[in-house]
């Protein structure tokens, strides 16, 4: 259900150009009206396993082009594509992106800023490194992604807890198992859509964030507007970024703060954004962010034309503790600017925000709304929000007994 919500706008899109055979995790259910044929893979980071059913495929139909918008499936992928001598940025180039820490050290060599920061793999490698770099710190799994993990750090009491939250993310990682200790960049968070082909990137668009309340890093909600004037600013990093880790093709998610008013590296993902940016960006500027990476996939140049002049934003529901789910509804019009409302969770589902859980066990769903500026369609967005009945009967029994809590 979170893959068709959050995905099947790509994978629409994609299919109103190409015929799509698809290699996924489980037997496809909302997805058989888009493909023409499927080949299930348990576990798709399984090169092995990968590679024969890309294989496979191969031998059934002409493949023109390979790509994913799964953070952890990018170096695979790009293998695969390599393998079937299809169009691809290199897999070394998706392993750095997908290793913070190799990514910090290209920053670094091609003077792109960022912040600093240091690998390690213990709590006393960690405390060392904090000292070195000066609190407020953060620890982040050197390569995971949705901000699972990532937890700010402000003394050195704090240390060992949130060592050991960020080590119990990063042992999952693949390209590495490190922890990163970083500098904390104090200003807002944006990132930057850029599409690359044959070595040219072109920013399409910067997506302005809400982040939740320290220590940790959830992301509530963002806003696009095709006449943001942050589009000049941070333009410039976002293409040296993209340079310094090596991207040649496709679409490309790039996270930065302000600090100061100048940008400041957080990570390049290979990928079109998730949280649903590649629909607000098509909602704000008419470009098409899925069919862009698709065609790049088959070595055609994207047509990344604007065609629209607006803005769009998305709130992602979450709630104020975690508890049991007990009431979920929306009471409110359907105004035209009120673009979509989308539940993945249900009465009785029990919700876990972190340190506990994360975004996948403590996330609700999300509503989008458009307006003539970021300004309005966040303030509508509000709006519908106020239409929102969601109530959560806490976990802890002290809780229970102050009542339901409300959404952020």
């Amino acid at each position: 259900m979170e893959a068709e919500a959050y995905r099947g706008y790509c994978l629409e899109s994609v299919a109103a150009a190409y015929d799509i055979v698809l290699i996924t995790s489980e037997e496809p259910s909302w997805e058989v009206p888009f493909i023409r044929d499927c080949v299930v893979v348990p576990d798709p980071t399984d090169q092995a396993a990968l590679s024969a059913a890309g294989r496979a495929l191969a031998d059934r139909y002409d493949l023109a082009g390979v790509f994913t918008w799964t953070e952890w499936y990018l170096v695979p992928v790009a293998r695969l594509a390599r393998q079937l001598g299809l169009p691809t940025t290199a897999p070394e180039v998706m392993q750095a992106c997908r290793n913070k820490g190799t990514a910090r050290s290209l920053f670094a060599r091609h003077g792109v800023p960022s912040a600093a920061s240091l690998s390690v793999r213990t709590r006393q490698e960690a405390q060392a490194a904090a000292e070195r770099i000066g609190y407020p710190i953060v620890l982040k799994p050197a390569a995971h992604a949705a901000s699972i993990g990532v937890i700010r750090v402000d003394t050195p009491e704090q240390l060992p807890a949130a060592y050991e939250f960020a080590a119990g993310a990063a042992v999952l990682g693949t390209e590495s198992t490190s922890v990163l200790v970083e500098e904390y960049l104090d200003g807002p968070e944006v990132s930057v859509e850029c599409v690359t082909y044959q070595g040219e990137t072109t920013v399409i668009a910067v997506t302005r964030k809400t982040v939740s309340t320290p220590p940790y890093f959830e992301e509530l909600a963002h806003s696009v507007d095709a006449s943001d004037p942050l589009l000049g600013v941070v333009a410039p990093a976002a293409r040296a970024a993209i340079g310094a880790l090596g991207i040649t093709d496709g679409v490309s998610h790039v996270e930065m703060r302000l600090v100061d008013g100048r940008p400041r590296l957080v990570e390049v993902n290979g990928r079109i954004a998730g949280d649903m940016i590649g629909h607000l960006v098509r909602l704000a500027t008419g470009i098409d962010l899925p069919r862009a990476a698709a065609d790049i996939a088959c070595d055609r140049a994207p047509d990344l034309t604007p065609t629209r002049c607006s803005a769009a934003a998305i709130h992602l529901i979450y709630p104020e503790t975690s508890g049991t789910l007990t009431a979920l509804h929306f009471d409110g019009p359907r105004p035209p600017w009120l673009k979509r409302i989308s539940f993945q969770r249900s009465v009785g589902d029990r919700l876990l925000l972190p340190p506990e859980g994360d975004m996948f066990s403590a996330r609700i769903g999300f509503l989008i709304t458009t307006g003539a500026s970021a300004d309005d369609a966040r303030r509508r967005g509000q709006e519908a929000l106020g239409a929102l009945t969601l109530d959560v009967a806490p976990h802890n029994r002290a809780d229970q007994d102050t009542g339901a809590d409300s959404v952020v």
